[in-house]
């Protein structure tokens, strides 16, 4: 028997949708959001390969910051992923909320990568 899906997981995949039709070939910056925890990957698509990736439970920003579950944290790794989306040559991308608000956490680490050079 099919398991209906919540109203979380229909959000997500309408967004995904979106994303897909207007990506035009451009990776996709993917953010997932836990209580503890904030992950941003560069995803491309087309071959089906992670680019970059960066997340609070990193060694060393685990030292760096007080806890995961911050406007603070969420910039941290929105530097950090652009940092590293550029040393893959990666430029643009097209911002995949995962079907969270655009706001606090997900704002912050998009505001971020911004500023350290993703263009979208």
């Amino acid at each position: 028997m099919a398991e209906k899906k919540g109203a979380e997981d229909r959000r997500k995949a309408r967004v995904r949708r979106a994303i897909q039709k207007a990506a035009n070939g451009r990776p996709r910056l993917s953010v997932f959001r836990s209580s503890k925890q904030i992950y941003a990957q560069v995803i491309d698509d087309v071959r089906g390969v992670t680019v970059a990736s960066a997340s609070t439970i990193e060694k060393d920003l685990r030292a760096k910051l007080k806890t995961g579950a911050t406007v603070e944290a969420a910039k941290e790794i929105g530097k950090l992923v652009a940092e590293r989306a550029a040393k893959a040559g990666v430029t643009q991308v097209i911002f995949d909320r995962s079907g969270y608000l655009f706001h606090g956490r997900v704002k912050a680490l998009a505001d971020a990568a911004r500023e350290g050079g993703l263009d979208f």
